[in-house]
């Protein structure tokens, strides 16, 4: 009797070319090796949660590694749930430049577009006998 095959796992976060390219640039001004760009999320703000990017000197033992299109992005265990879907850009214009999160979980955001309100996925229920 052969095993089922386990599901493929979906990748959590993918970038856009813009958004590849611009933390490209990101690591390589940075003073120190870095092994990559942690995104994250963090209470706060007027919908109750932020977007979180720091330098990662190296990827935590729980970190979700992402490469996409050449460039390597870990993301927080704790925003797994909260990302998983989630396309990073990066956009420009006369005013602003700024990475932007096209989040299928996002349910709201504030006027002001700094914070945002997410819902985790849910796991889907085992199938019996499975």
């Amino acid at each position: 009797m052969t095993q089922p095959q386990p599901r493929p796992r979906p990748q959590v976060m993918t970038l856009t070319d813009a958004a590849a390219e611009r933390v490209r640039a990101v690591i390589a001004r940075s003073e120190k090796p870095v092994a990559g760009l942690r995104i994250g999320i963090k209470n706060g703000g007027c919908a109750g949660m932020e977007y979180t990017m720091e330098f990662a000197e190296q990827a935590g033992k729980f970190d979700e590694v992402v490469e996409d299109k050449g460039v390597k992005v870990l993301i927080d265990p704790k925003a797994i749930l909260y990302l998983l879907g989630t396309q990073m850009d990066f956009k420009a214009d006369k005013l602003s430049a700024q990475f932007v999160f096209n989040n299928p979980n996002q349910t709201s955001a504030c006027g002001c577009g700094e914070s945002v309100a997410i819902t985790p996925v849910q796991p889907e229920p085992a199938e019996a006998g499975a």
